[in-house]
């Protein structure tokens, strides 16, 4: 019984810690890409930071397809008179795991 809580207990750890491993690539994505030039974790710089972009789709089923084509497309209007340039050169997978990990936070 001991060994298998143990093992369990160590499962738990690697997946809990794969998980900020994760977290940690994304965000490292975002500075690669130069996203947070603009936006912030927790701060708005000239764009809004990723905790309010998270906050404004909470709850939206759609918000990772429409935020995948913003970056993509860029945008305008939506937090305020300064447009989102278009980011067509990032690989959409990587735009995509930034946005996972931007719907993510709370």
């Amino acid at each position: 019984m001991m060994k298998k809580w143990i093992m369990t207990a160590a499962s738990a750890a690697l997946l809990a810690m794969s998980g900020v491993a994760s977290a940690d690539s994304q965000q490292a994505l975002a500075q690669k890409n130069a996203c947070m030039s603009c936006h912030g974790v927790d701060k708005k710089i000239v764009g809004p930071s990723f905790k309010d972009i998270a906050k404004k789709y909470a709850g939206d089923k759609a918000a990772k397809d429409k935020l995948v084509g913003k970056v993509k497309a860029g945008g305008k209007g939506v937090w305020g008179p300064v447009p989102m340039p278009p980011n067509a050169q990032v690989k959409h997978e990587d735009v995509e795991k930034i946005v996972e990990w931007v719907l993510s936070m709370k």
